[in-house]
């Protein structure tokens, strides 16, 4: 195995370097939101002052949201993973971050037991990827990494972002009330791209959740 080089490992030290300012900023901002806040909420946060610690995102383009994206999460997984160990536990869904006391406090390492999408994001091999594995991933996002579909607090919180009161019958209807709600939000006519992000996260929730469910 080759050395690492000077640069990768600069570069790796400023990246470690803006995780934890970020692990600091997160667990602040998700402290003083009892109620949790979704995913955009936090990157938005996370860009004001006092930490203006991300930059400008391009909510509508996926190959330019991920890098944001997976720190965010990778951030958030190590968070939950401290938070473990002091009784307290994290939700991470990009429609509800949530700080709530762990419901189990006895036994041993995190939450969860075996989590795909935790080791996937603590992996920061994955911090870059091809754009086409980036458009597949963003796609499929709760369906892919972890073998299960989204939990019952997810699929019922996408549900309600797409203006459902209940979870929907079949998949055909999340599709329609999506394209009418994209539409609808559309910068075009008014509308912004995080809130149509904000969509595209309910609708890749409900898809996995009628993937799994069938």
């Amino acid at each position: 195995m080759s050395p690492t080089s000077p640069q990768a490992a600069h570069t790796a030290a400023l990246i470690e370097q803006q995780i934890q300012h970020l692990l600091v900023a997160v667990e602040h901002e998700l402290r003083g939101a009892a109620a949790g806040m979704n995913e955009l909420a936090l990157i938005k946060a996370l860009q004001r002052p006092p930490w203006e610690l991300l930059g400008k995102v391009s909510f509508n383009e996926p190959e330019k949201l991920y890098p944001v994206h997976f720190l965010l999460f990778h951030v958030l997984y190590r968070l939950r993973d401290r938070l473990s160990e002091t009784g307290e536990s994290l939700r991470i869904s990009p429609l509800n971050i949530r700080l709530e006391a762990q419901r189990v406090i006895s036994g041993t390492g995190v939450p969860d037991g075996v989590d795909g999408l935790r080791e996937f994001y603590l992996d920061l091999s994955h911090y870059r990827l091809p754009e086409d594995a980036i458009h597949q991933m963003m796609d499929d996002f709760w369906a892919g990494r972890s073998g299960n579909g989204p939990a019952q607090a997810e699929t019922r919180a996408a549900a309600e972002v797409l203006g459902f009161e209940a979870l929907p019958p079949d998949f055909s209807s999340v599709k329609q009330r999506f394209r009418r709600a994209v539409m609808r939000a559309h910068p075009d006519r008014g509308g912004r791209t995080e809130t149509i992000q904000r969509l595209n996260e309910a609708f890749a929730v409900l898809k996995a959740h009628f993937r799994h469910s069938t």
